[in-house]
Formats: C-alpha cells, structure tokens, sequence
C-alpha cells in the first residue's frame, strides 16, 4: 500500500501550486488494491501497476473480467522463487489446458496500451515468477505504434544469462493486434523457463519488414510453447533472424506441441477473400539457430510465395549479422505434424556459408502428412545425420532438390508418396533422377522401403516400391482424403520395422482442420 502521508504530502503541493484540483480526482478515481492475505483484488479503477509493484512472490492479483486496465506496465525484479499470477477474476471459467478463443472475451481481461513503441509488458533485467491467465493483451487501438505486443527480456542491454528473466508463464490469453494495424511481433522470447500454452495471438502483419507471432533469438531457454493459435505473416513462429547479444548463446530445450499455425488467406492478394492490404508473407515456422527443439502434434496452415519462396518449414542455419559464428540447428524432432497448402514443404540449409557458422545436425522427420504442396516437398544442402521415416506426402513438383553441399548421412525410408508428372522424383542439380542425384549430394545414403507411385523403378536404389498408378498403393480412400492403406493392399506391413510405409494416422492431431 501507499504510504498515506506521503500522499497526503503530495496533494497538497499539487493544490498550493494552484493547478491541481483535476489531478487530485483523478488520484482518488484510482482504487489502490486491496489485500486479502495473499490475494490483491483489483476493482476496474485500480491501478495495475501499483498491484504489481506492492505484490510479494507468491500473491495472485485479481482483475475484473471484462475491464480495462492501463499499460504499458513492465515487471519488476522480486526476491523469492514463487509466483506472482496476474489473472482474470473469471479464470476458473477458463478450463485448464483449453486453448482459449476471442469469442471468450467476456471472461478475459483487457490490458492495454496506448504508448506508441512501447510494449504492452516488458521485463526488467532479471525480472521472474509471473504469470498471466485469462488476460487481453493489445494497444488501445489500430493506431498505436509498437513493434512488440509482449516483449519477455531484451536483444541490446541484455549481454549477460544473469540479466536474463525467466520463470515465465502465460496462459489462457489472447493477445493480438488489429486487421489494419502493423505489429511486428506478437511475443518477442528472450528470456529463460518460460511457457506460452493455450493462448491465442492473431493480427500480427507489416509491410515491408518481417513479423512472427512468437520470435527468440537472444534468451537460452527452455521453451514451452504448448496448444496456442498462431497467426503471423512474416514466420508464424521463429528461433534465430537475429544474432543473440549473449556470447554462444543457442536457444535450447524448445517444445513446441499441438499448436495449430495460421495464415489467413484474407492475406492472399490472389485470393477471392483478400482483405486489401499487402502484409509481407514468408513461411510458418523457422529456425536459424537452435538446440534441442521438439515440434510434435502441430498443424500449419497456408503459406504462399510473397517476400519469400513459399516454403512452410525451414531450418537454415544462420548466422544473420555474422557476429554469431557458433549459430547452428542441432537435435530437432518433426514428429505427428499436419502440413498442409503451401508452394513447398520443407528447406534444410547446413550452414550459412560463406559466413562462419555452425553445422545443422541431427534432424529426424518422422510420422507427418504433407497435403496440398505445390511444388517440392523437400530441399535439401549440407545438412548432417538427416532421417526422413514413415511420411505420407503429397506434391506437384519435385519430391526432393539435393544440391550444393553434400548432406552426410542421409536416411529416407518408409515414406509414401506419388511421383507427380510434373516432377522429377529425387533430383540433384546437374544430375539425374535417383540413384545418381543421391551419390553425388547425400553419398552414403540410406534409402529404402519406400512407396513411390508411378516413379521409374530403374532410377532408384533396389528394396522400394514402384506402383504404377495411385489405384495401385491400395488406400482407403485416397479420393476422400483417407490416406491409410488397406489391409489387402500389397504394401501392408511393407515398411522396415513391420508397420505400413507412410504416416500413422492415430498419431496426428485432429482432422479435419479446427482452429479451437
């Protein structure tokens, strides 16, 4: 609480000086919080900043759903290793581990801002142990100027993991820009333990310049970034694109699950729906300097060539302003993913030669479904210990593009897909189709029992398969969309460790697509 005289103090100066009767009510508009043990009860009046300046760790503070309170607030530095929860007053009407939409607004609470260029939440140095639910994060209005919507740690002071906050949460939360307004990031991830789960970010566009819906580069991690909806123009979601101010600092530890990442094709200048403002466009999810990442269970939707070629998923290692020399990709799991309507589906770049680099090593594709890609499904230059397994995908162009750089240790098996006539199946730059594409750019290479509609048997490696239509590979239903083969189909059970070559269809998330 306010130390009474002081304030008194205070207002008394202001009335001597003559001009300030109007500040003096608006002092005591504002309702300082109210403690009831561990508990600070907000009321719409209150100041939230306040709140959290007086809390101790461990308090919650309360906020009255469906009001207003004033930012840009930022989070200060506290001793103890408990938890200050900043949540709606209507929290337990939000189901746990239930992503959260906007049709729920009634039972959130509006944090706003109207400064231009600053947050609507940032951190000081070291700041730790808060958390957020049931919380609307967005500026006032369309024309507020901000380049982060939440900003969790820094990219130029902080030079140090000691300046690092962390032990960050935030939860069943809806933080978004507006359809006409230019935000640059929606979370801006610099920090350290730190979790976004069931949340939804949308509106997060500009013109010209990149925008993620979550971006990291210059905090270690571990990440949590479970179940929330995505929606960013530039990369949806990105780790690296800028080098980290930490000497050899690797974004690390990094779960990302069961989030479904969005594009709105009201976005789409060629589309019917397009809205009338060119927001630059590049992918869905990329990582140019990161360790130890889990990308399992996830749904990414609509991508299109714009400021970029048109490829969903890219892990190319970068070293972006060449200050960063140890940026590398290492030890990353695709697993059980939806990738669906995108010019191209997946880039890997090595290294970012000829700028110093790390090399990209240790990535393992396995059990996705890749529909509606256009044009290559796969890119690949100079990346190591590359395992691409049990993958049902479909494209129009070229099933791989090996060139540059040869990729060591190369392992394709028990994938199922259909060679395009418009293709060339696997094919390297200069070279040929097949078996000669895959000496020269992934010498090595473990290629095998994998179905491959109406590809010229000849031009690959023995022990795979060669169906001469799509009739042939016996699914369910391809024509409906239901891609598993059927038990009296010849390829059952065909696959290196006794199961059906392809993707288990079990394991994926949810389908048809459903953005709740």
């Amino acid at each position: 609480m306010r130390n009474s005289s002081v304030l008194s103090v205070s207002l008394l100066a202001l009335l001597v000086a003559g001009a300030g009767i109007a500040l003096v009510q608006r002092v005591r508009r504002v309702s300082p919080p109210q403690r009831n043990g561990s508990m600070l009860r907000v009321d719409r009046n209150g100041d939230l900043q306040d709140a959290i300046d007086q809390a101790q760790p461990g308090d919650t503070i309360v906020l009255e759903a469906g009001a207003v309170y004033k930012g840009p607030i930022t989070l200060p530095v506290k001793s103890g290793s408990n938890f200050i929860t900043i949540q709606s007053s209507r929290a337990s009407d939000l189901p746990e581990g239930v992503r959260v939409s906007p049709s729920q607004a009634a039972l959130l609470v509006k944090v706003q801002s109207a400064t231009n260029g600053e947050p609507i939440i940032k951190t000081k140095p070291g700041a730790h142990h808060y958390k957020f639910v049931g919380i609307e994060f967005s500026t006032t209005d369309a024309s507020v100027k901000v380049n982060d919507l939440i900003r969790l740690g820094d990219w130029h002071s902080q030079t140090t993991l000691e300046s690092v906050p962390h032990h960050l949460i935030i939860d069943r939360s809806y933080i978004h820009g507006f359809k006409t307004q230019e935000v640059q990031r929606g979370i801006a991830l610099n920090s350290a333990e730190t979790s976004i789960t069931n949340s939804y970010i949308s509106d997060v566009h500009g013109i010209g310049y990149d925008t993620q819906a979550i971006c990291g580069w210059n905090g270690p991690g571990p990440f949590k970034i479970i179940n929330n909806y995505l929606e960013g123009a530039g990369e949806n979601v990105m780790f690296g694109g800028a080098d980290p101010a930490i000497a050899q600092l690797i974004p690390s530890d990094i779960e990302f699950r069961n989030n479904y990442v969005f594009k709105p094709l009201s976005w789409h200048v060629k589309d019917p729906s397009f809205a009338g403002t060119h927001w630059s466009v590049k992918n869905l999810f990329e990582l140019k300097n990161a360790r130890n990442v889990i990308i399992d269970g996830n749904i990414f939707e609509n991508n299109w060539t714009d400021a970029q070629a048109g490829r969903a998923i890219l892990f190319t290692v970068r070293n972006e302003q060449t200050t960063a020399p140890w940026s590398t990709i290492e030890n990353v799991q695709f697993t059980n993913n939806i990738v669906k309507n995108s010019p191209a589906a997946l880039n890997l770049l090595g290294t970012d030669a000829p700028k110093p680099s790390g090399r990209g090593t240790g990535l393992r594709i396995a059990n996705n479904l890749f529909l509606d890609i256009r044009e290559a499904f796969f890119t690949i230059q100079g990346y190591y210990d590359v395992v691409v397994e049990h993958n049902t995908h479909f494209q129009s162009g070229n099933i791989m593009i090996l060139y540059g750089e040869p990729s060591l240790r190369f392992t394709y098996r028990n994938n199922l897909t259909i060679r395009d006539s418009n293709g060339y199946g696997v094919k390297g730059d200069g070279t040929g189709e097949g078996t000669i594409a895959l000496n020269m750019f992934t010498p090595g290479f473990k290629f095998e029992k994998n179905v491959i509609a109406n590809a010229q048997a000849s031009l690959y490696p023995p022990q795979n398969f060669f169906p001469n239509s799509i009739a042939a590979v016996g699914f369910v239903d391809y024509e409906r969309g239901n891609y598993r083969l059927r038990p009296d189909s010849r390829f059952h059970a065909a696959a290196t460790d006794g199961t059906d070559p392809g993707a288990n269809f079990d394991k994926l998330p949810k389908f048809p697509f459903d953005k709740q």
